[in-house]
């Protein structure tokens, strides 16, 4: 695993046909070791083991539709009725977080509509609080713990 601003956690890999692979404990199967799902499997860790987000409640590579088309976001995390509360997208970490990485996130979140959008490559990481009433977009300073959220 390369350099991160991330903790450093222990994650089961095995090589099929020559292809490196990282278990998905929350997909049940091993997938493909990317940069990008290595920033995925990290940050999920990371919310679980350093925020107290309980892994039961992290889905990752979630399947949605929007404008009739299949998309997948990276991570969305639930609340205990069910309800989702958290969606982050991960880039690798040689990709620049940009207002286009936002609005992918931004236009993910009108399927779910989550309080909370996070955004990390790896190296920064970025959360911003949605007031849907005022319509009002908040930076956080920090990554909440779950029971702030």
């Amino acid at each position: 695993m390369r350099k991160l601003n991330l903790p450093e956690y222990d994650f089961r890999y095995r090589t099929e046909d020559g292809i490196s692979k990282v278990l998905d404990v929350y997909r049940k199967r091993f997938v493909v070791l990317t940069p990008e799902e290595e920033v995925r499997q990290r940050f999920a860790r990371y919310l679980v083991e350093e925020k107290g987000y309980p892994a039961a409640l992290i889905l990752t590579e979630y399947a949605l539709t929007l404008n009739k088309m299949s998309r997948r976001c990276d991570i969305l995390v639930h609340k205990p009725a069910g309800s989702p509360a958290v969606l982050v997208e991960c880039k690798a970490p040689e990709v620049k977080i940009t207002q286009a990485v936002f609005d992918q996130a931004a236009r993910y979140n009108l399927v779910f509509k989550v309080k909370y959008l996070m955004v990390t490559n790896g190296l920064k990481h970025y959360c911003c609080e949605i007031d849907f009433e005022t319509e009002k977009v908040s930076f956080l300073k920090e990554i909440p713990a779950y029971e702030a959220i």
